[in-house]
């Protein structure tokens, strides 16, 4: 007999892959995606460019055929602590096919860094990124990454973001300091208080759209409400997908998630162009 579930448990509330069939294949299936779309994009992909002087400071960049249109950064999540950018790179096909660059960055992990840290490694590559691409910048991220792309759209951070859809983000740390991760993390209140996005303002002038799986875990889906009603911004419960394959859609030109983080850009209150310093 299994031992009773006792709640709250939150290590049970934000354990993805114990609630998703073949949890194991995803990353593998990842890796090989990634490591054949950029030997498909070919000369069109530039590696490994640094945004800082640290090793995990760097970003690919991939360009579309034509002029871009603008630029997409993507990050990685991993709860902070694993994960870089050479996993995630055929997320890049669908803003790609829409005309924009997409840079995703690899970022410094705890316990190396704290989470702060990485917010602000986050905000160095999308100013360096921005002085490659003109245009307006999109920031997305999943789960982790989605806490980084929404960080990008509070107001204490100076970068030239246009619009942010965090994809399932945590974007309220407080939970998180009983979980059995945070021994790594290490979130205290006063970094709960200061990086949790759900806390903060939205910058004026960015816009803002909050992405989740509808099958997530129910903490996933509450941080994703708490984001969207904290900012008074949209969010959407994508049908059918859970925290494994709601990114998918960033595969895929034609996709709602697309279409979330790509519509009506040319009519968004823009910021004035990053400048090269």
């Amino acid at each position: 007999m299994s031992m009773p579930y006792h709640w709250p448990d939150p290590d049970r509330d934000y354990a993805n892959g114990a609630f998703i069939p073949g949890a194991d294949d995803f990353v593998p299936r990842w890796s090989a995606k990634a490591t054949a779309f950029r030997a498909e994009h070919g000369a069109r992909s530039r590696l490994d460019l640094p945004y800082g002087p640290g090793d995990r400071q760097r970003f690919d960049l991939f360009l579309p055929e034509a002029a871009p249109k603008g630029l997409v950064v993507f990050v990685h999540g991993g709860y902070w602590l694993a994960f870089g950018k050479a996993e995630w790179s055929h997320l890049a096909r669908g803003p790609i096919a829409r005309g924009f660059a997409v840079a995703m960055p690899s970022y410094t992990l705890a316990p190396e860094a704290r989470i702060s840290a990485m917010t602000q490694e986050i905000a160095q590559a999308c100013r360096t990124a921005a002085t490659m691409v003109p245009g307006p910048l999109v920031v997305t991220g999943h789960s982790a990454g989605g806490h980084l792309s929404a960080r990008m759209g509070c107001s204490d951070i100076t970068a030239p973001v246009t619009r942010v859809v965090p994809i399932s983000p945590l974007s309220e740390l407080g939970p998180l300091i009983a979980t059995t991760m945070n021994e790594t993390l290490g979130i205290d209140t006063t970094e709960a208080a200061m990086e949790s996005p759900a806390r903060l303002a939205l910058r004026p002038g960015t816009s803002a759209h909050v992405w989740v799986g509808a099958q997530e875990r129910p903490a996933f889906l509450m941080q994703a409400r708490t984001l969207s009603e904290e900012w008074s911004c949209p969010w959407t419960t994508d049908p059918g997908k859970h925290h494994f394959d709601v990114v998918d859609g960033l595969e895929d030109p034609g996709s709602a998630l697309c279409a979330a983080l790509l519509d009506g850009l040319s009519t968004m209150p823009c910021m004035q162009p990053y400048k090269r310093t």
